[in-house]
């Protein structure tokens, strides 16, 4: 009983510590610009900077209109107003961003993307993506914010269901073929690749990685960027790496023919390779590859698996309430989820607000998943160049959770709310 207490209160310690934190970070800003005239530009981007990175946004919008600097950010995946700043230090904020990415200052009519560290508190470095494009309003400025204190993330933190696990450590064992995430922007599935990537990270493994941009550093890893200036390209990064006696690949996305035709064939010639397409869901894999003038016989004997995903924001445990499941809520579903697990008066949960989640009701976020997996029927459907719609009726058939319904196990679980996986199913 003592241990549970302690851990209660160490718990509840580290939660006051954290809104303390979160407070005097808002201060700061808030100070910053009460000295009018006497700001300084230089202090004012570290706090705001601290105060994102305090409420874990993972990214800062600068969007300048006709009287006011608005100043967002994306929290859980959903923007949020932080502060206005006055129109009149506009284009001091955009220029001391530009300072510190090494970008052009005299360069106002064209997009620049840049990057610059930053340590807060001496003791957490972020790594800040900078892009800057010109706009109505002037110039705005979208930042990206990598922190080095990121999570070790597993399967499981992830939220794979064990099904999916066995599914996805079953195409690891594979000595060759293609993993592949897909989802819209923003899903996770470079999260996901890293995950994957650091499983089969070993001594006597070669992993290559080419990506746009390199996100994370990864010991043991050899990373390529990939830089349009130099020829650097996904396709020549690629034809690069074979001569580099790779065991695994991982290439940060196919974007075009002639780099998901090499990556198959890399995947043929007996290596395995990672890599993330921009799809609505599993299946429209096998036909978006098709798409990309890949051959049927080629995506039936080298994708392994397609992981269709998408990132829902975590309940606020401190403040979640139980509801009851309603009729609205049951039809909106109904033809997407189970329904043995559908029944109107079942308990789920909803969002609360408290000063833990800052009045989201939310904290953090959870993925869900659908898992496709290359069984003989769907290699026999790809070769017929058969719809999405079919390769996703063999794929339930075969077993296939979709996505709508791992978001409703979550939401049963607790995890999640009905909104969230009604919000990411009309996205």
């Amino acid at each position: 009983m003592r241990l549970v207490c302690m851990e209660s209160t160490t718990a509840t310690t580290k939660h006051a510590e954290s809104v303390a934190y979160t407070n005097t970070c808002f201060t700061l800003v808030t100070d910053e610009l009460a000295k009018g005239g006497n700001l300084s530009i230089i202090r004012l981007l570290d706090c705001i900077i601290e105060h994102a990175h305090a409420v874990r946004a993972s990214d800062i919008h600068f969007d300048p209109f006709a009287d006011s600097l608005l100043v967002r950010l994306r929290v859980d995946g959903v923007l949020q107003e932080s502060h206005r700043l006055r129109i009149g230090i506009h284009h001091e904020v955009i220029s001391q961003l530009k300072i510190l990415s090494g970008l052009r200052t005299d360069e106002h009519q064209t997009a620049q993307d840049g990057r610059f560290r930053l340590l807060l508190q001496n003791t957490v470095s972020i790594d800040v993506r900078v892009s800057i494009v010109p706009v109505y309003y002037g110039e705005n400025a979208v930042l990206r914010l990598l922190s080095d204190e990121t999570e070790i993330f597993t399967l499981d933190k992830l939220g794979f269901t064990e099904a999916n696990k066995i599914k996805i450590i079953a195409a690891l064992k594979k000595p060759y073929g293609m993993i592949l995430a897909t989802g819209p922007t923003g899903s996770g599935k470079t999260t996901t690749l890293y995950t994957l990537v650091k499983m089969l990270n070993s001594k006597d493994t070669s992993i290559l990685t080419i990506e746009d941009p390199v996100e994370y550093a990864i010991e043991g890893i050899n990373q390529i960027q990939v830089n349009a200036r130099t020829g650097l390209t996904f396709a020549n990064g690629l034809r690069s790496m074979l001569r580099q006696d790779p065991n695994t690949i991982m290439v940060g996305e196919i974007r075009d023919a002639e780099t998901a035709g090499l990556a198959v064939n890399i995947a043929l010639t007996g290596h395995l390779v990672f890599s993330t397409l921009h799809t609505n869901d599993a299946a429209t894999t096998l036909p978006r590859l098709l798409d990309m003038k890949v051959e049927p016989y080629l995506i039936a004997s080298t994708v392994n698996i397609a992981i269709g995903q998408r990132l829902l924001r975590r309940l606020c445990g401190s403040c979640k309430q139980e509801k009851q499941l309603t009729a609205a809520e049951v039809s909106s579903l109904d033809g997407y989820v189970s329904k043995e697990l559908l029944s109107v008066g079942t308990t789920v949960y909803t969002s609360g607000s408290c000063d833990h989640c800052n009045g989201t009701g939310y904290t953090g976020r959870v993925g869900i998943h659908e898992v496709l997996t290359m069984t003989n029927a769907i290699r026999e459907a790809v070769l017929k160049t058969a719809s999405a719609t079919t390769i996703r009726d063999l794929a339930m058939a075969g077993g296939m959770t979709s996505i709508v319904e791992d978001g409703f196990l979550k939401v049963l679980s607790g995890e999640t709310t009905v909104e969230e996986v009604l919000r990411m199913r009309y996205e």
